[in-house]
């Protein structure tokens, strides 16, 4: 890894304070793109934009999460003392032009295709993000909206796309001092660092660059097992489980070397992402036989082993890495961004070889995060504003596996995630009224035995409460939730709710209390980032012919107490439930523990496929009527499907979405 310096540096003079200190971060014209709000230090609202727009992976400006941030606040525009976006396009376009020399005239369509936008909006960033942000503040017209956009008094500041990563790791983070690492496709130049966060203080030590990337090279196995990149890679984690590593050793001859301290050189005669508009090339093809997999057409064998292979060299690398930050910083606590910290089957693996004590994951590890860190590098970073540790305050204690005597305290700056918009019981029921949709209406202390008695009725349930996520994961308040125990459910909801491929495993949420007597886990995993196996004592032993079962054949064997949950390897992706973070939810699955004896219910995100997690009453109604759910909960009212009018749409609304 190559020697690096952050640029976001501390402020060199005092600010007179006000009554409060507003701060809004933004990433965006990528990919997620979110806003996020800050209060004196304090994360106080955070969406992506794509939950308004219903355009999955929306890039564009966060016009509509920016609105839902300043409205959560009670503030405009002008309220706001600095505003900070993700990266700097101008180093961004540094890469864009160096790298069309350094392979001219292969990479000139590539170019050419993206000229347009850098010269029309990407070079004109400040002018650019004025004008969007008086759009946010209610200013329709353009021409006005420009006018408008000169006179706020906000200063406007630019970090580096990895400093933004580190910064959304560790600030939230429980931890009063950690090592840090981000690892993504890439940000301006660099492809992971390195660093160490104390008190306020965050200092990125080394770094790898672009065209060397751990999450381009994923990127590319993603497309070329016929996925879409910046999308589909969890899918291919996912298939990973009915393949062999049988590539592991052919990629590491032919396509990249894999260094001791987890730092990758890539072999660039195979690769096209560089100059073209394609991952991978006419050399990729002939190093496994065949050109990539057309999308949505039957996975094979070789998919299912491609997916292996790679997995396991990531999870090498990310192995590596942490060993190499460990080494560097001697710390005892890790705290992890970037898109490849989603790979939460890696993660697991962090959590039980590295020689970490605590390991902390950012829940929107990807761009959308990059607004968090922004917003809380300016407040820390540049104002040199002090930050108060949950560690320091004793909201949050290591665990290390002892739980004996009760669970030590647990608090992050995240709040859960919980950090969108809610709907008040009062315009859900205006909502359904308008609509003359029956519903039953409980109150709060009868909902969870409520609910759990419908999903031990092996019956599927939406469940839309309280603020929505922030982040890829679905946690309880946008969540689709069933009975862990059917053999059933796992196929009844990838085919007739979810309409996804068959293979896809679903997640697991576990009452934090009870979380080692079903899983080989004894710690907090708030935010489904970490996967671990079910305990032995769970597990069905198979039969001798179940045992010769091969790829996809494995996937309707029965396993274990909870099917629907584990994958053909007995891994789950966990989540954990603490009363005090999720009030609700917690209560529904204790609820259904004390009706089954089992504290694990199914949840998956409330959408179908293509679609992103609903965000209103509305898209949780719609997606309801649209799918083979059986009940939808809309904070305390109930409405079961078969008191539903018909529900007619004029077009076909598979239409809508595009396939992710």
């Amino acid at each position: 890894m190559q020697v690096s310096t952050s640029s976001l540096g501390r402020h060199s003079f005092n600010i007179t304070q006000k009554n409060q200190m507003n701060i809004l971060g933004i990433s965006a014209f990528y990919h997620d793109s979110a806003a996020c709000l800050v209060v004196d230090g304090e994360i106080v609202a955070a969406a992506q934009e794509e939950r308004f727009t219903r355009i999955k992976h929306d890039y564009n400006f966060p016009v509509n999460a920016t609105r839902y941030c300043l409205k959560e606040a009670g503030i405009t525009a002008e309220q706001l003392d600095f505003v900070g976006f993700y990266d700097k396009p101008l180093l961004k376009f540094d890469r864009l032009l160096e790298t069309y020399l350094d392979y001219a005239p292969s990479g000139f369509r590539s170019f050419l295709k993206a000229m347009p936008l850098w010269m029309k909006e990407k070079l004109w960033m400040p002018d650019l993000i004025r004008t969007e942000l008086a759009k946010a503040n209610g200013e329709d017209d353009e021409r006005r909206a420009k006018k408008a956009g000169k006179k706020f008094a906000w200063k406007l500041l630019f970090g580096d796309h990895h400093e933004s990563h580190a910064a959304s790791a560790f600030y939230p983070s429980p931890f009063e001092e950690a090592a840090i690492l981000t690892i993504d496709g890439v940000g301006e130049w660099a492809t992971s660092s390195i660093g160490i966060g104390k008190g306020n203080e965050i200092t990125l030590l080394k770094e790898l660059r672009f065209p060397d990337s751990l999450g381009l090279l994923y990127s590319a196995f993603t497309y070329y097992t016929g996925f879409k990149v910046n999308s589909g890679e969890y899918k291919v984690m996912g298939l990973a489980p009915y393949g062999e590593p049988k590539y592991v050793q052919l990629i590491k001859d032919k396509l990249a070397e894999v260094r001791e301290d987890g730092s990758l050189r890539m072999n660039h005669e195979y690769f096209s992402y560089s100059q073209g508009l394609r991952m991978t090339n006419s050399a990729f093809d002939r190093v496994f036989g065949d050109r990539p997999r057309r999308p949505e057409s039957k996975i094979t064998q070789r998919e299912m082993d491609l997916a292996r292979s790679i997995q396991v060299i990531t999870e090498e690398v990310m192995l590596k890495m942490t060993a190499h930050v460990h080494k560097e910083t001697g710390m005892k606590k890790l705290c992890m961004a970037g898109g490849v910290a989603l790979n939460c089957v890696a993660n697991g693996r962090v959590l039980r070889e590295a020689k970490f004590e605590d390991i902390w994951i950012q829940p929107a590890a990807g761009d959308a995060g990059g607004a968090i860190g922004i917003a809380l590098a300016v407040w820390h970073r540049y104002l040199g504003n002090k930050r108060v540790s949950a560690e320091n305050t004793g909201t949050w204690r290591s665990l290390h596996g002892q739980t004996r005597n009760g669970l030590p305290p647990y608090a992050d700056g995240m709040k859960g995630s919980f950090l969108g918009p809610r709907n008040s019981v009062e315009e859900i029921e205006a909502f359904l009224k308008s609509k003359n949709l029956p519903y039953q209406k409980y109150s709060r202390e009868q909902l969870p035995e409520v609910v759990a008695g419908i999903l031990a009725d092996e019956k599927v349930v939406g469940l839309h409460q309280g603020r929505m996520e922030f982040g890829p994961r679905a946690l309880g308040a946008r969540s689709i939730i069933g009975d862990a125990r059917s053999a059933a459910m796992q196929s009844v909801m990838n085919l007739k709710i979810k309409y996804r491929e068959s293979f896809r495993p679903f997640a697991p949420s576990v009452l934090r209390e009870s979380v080692a007597d079903w899983f080989e886990l004894d710690y907090d995993s708030p935010y489904m980032m970490l996967v671990a196996d079910v305990v032995e004592g769970r597990r069905r032993e198979m039969s001798d012919e179940e045992k010769k079962l091969f790829g996809i054949e494995k996937l309707n064997v029965s396993r274990s107490d909870i099917p629907a949950v584990r994958h053909v390897d007995y891994s789950a992706r966990i989540q954990t439930v603490r009363r005090e973070t999720n009030p609700l939810y917690w209560e529904i699955i204790e609820a259904f523990n004390r009706l089954t004896g089992c504290p694990v219910i199914v949840n998956t995100s409330f959408n179908v496929r293509g679609e992103p997690i609903v965000c209103t009453p509305e898209d949780s109604y719609r997606c309801f009527m649209r799918t083979e759910m059986d009940y939808l909960v809309l904070e305390n009212c109930v409405l079961d499907k078969k008191d539903q009018p018909e529900f007619a749409e004029k077009t076909d609304w598979r239409s809508e979405f595009s396939l992710d």
